[in-house]
């Protein structure tokens, strides 16, 4: 079962509490009744990983409240940031209408996107590279219509201090500079141009690890959004790649 079909009023919103459990409780009797699911252990005679089902609900609740509130902040949402959005989650057809109730239900929502942000940091505080994922995703969003509004980065780097995240590593994950810039492939790969080609290579295979779909799934981020994650992971080759040519390594 997708995470779809997990995502369910009572039995959701009570294991998970806090701001993004009264959201998919709010909205829950739109989803399939059911929780725990095949990729939880359901059907391969291993038991279900309540935990991990808790993550990959807040996770994915978390990235449609946080880019709902990131279209609240500048106040429109065009057609490249629907289908980045779309390109993010791979929602079924079947879906589209549930998740749309869960988006629009964040925008009403009076809160802000704070305590959004600090439930997920808490969840994944022990995980930091899904907290970089969810950002990576939310910048993926903000993007796509190639122009980076200012509230926009605004909200990206408030939600990057709740995560914890510094400027080093804002600009990495986002590739965006503090101007809104694309980020120089050093940056993407978070060392600096007097880097010695060793470093650069042992940065590369650092992240390369860290961000490997299966290890971010293990950790929690649900499988739906693995396109997104070798997405990530192919920027970073190509700015290995780019530093490369440059240098003739």
């Amino acid at each position: 079962m997708s995470i779809w079909g997990k995502i369910v009023g009572g039995a959701a919103g009570l294991a998970i509490g806090g701001p993004i459990g009264m959201l998919v409780g709010a909205v829950g009797g739109h989803f399939v009744d059911r929780y725990y699911g095949e990729r939880d252990g359901e059907g391969d005679g291993a038991e279900p990983d309540p935990e991990k089902a808790k993550r990959s609900i807040g996770f994915t609740i978390a990235v449609i409240v946080l880019g709902a509130k990131m279209a609240k902040a500048d106040g429109r949402v065009t057609q490249d940031e629907i289908r980045a959005f779309k390109d993010v989650f791979q929602v079924p057809q079947d879906e589209v209408k549930n998740v749309s109730r869960v988006f629009d239900q964040a925008r009403r929502d009076a809160r802000g996107f704070e305590p959004y942000a600090r439930q997920v940091a808490g969840m994944f505080k022990e995980a930091p590279e899904v907290l970089e994922e969810l950002l990576w995703c939310l910048a993926y969003i903000a993007k796509a219509d190639q122009t980076i509004d200012p509230r926009e980065m605004e909200f990206l780097r408030q939600v990057s201090d709740i995560f914890g995240f510094d400027e080093a590593t804002f600009e990495r994950v986002t590739e965006l500079r503090a101007g809104g810039e694309q980020a120089d492939p050093y940056r993407v790969l978070g060392v600096s141009r007097e880097a010695s080609d060793a470093d650069v290579k042992k940065a590369h295979r650092r992240l390369v690890v860290e961000n490997h779909p299966d290890k971010l799934i293990a950790k929690g981020m649900p499988e739906e959004f693995i396109s997104v994650a070798n997405e990530k992971v192919a920027r970073i080759n190509a700015a290995y790649e780019a530093i490369r040519k440059e240098r003739g390594i």
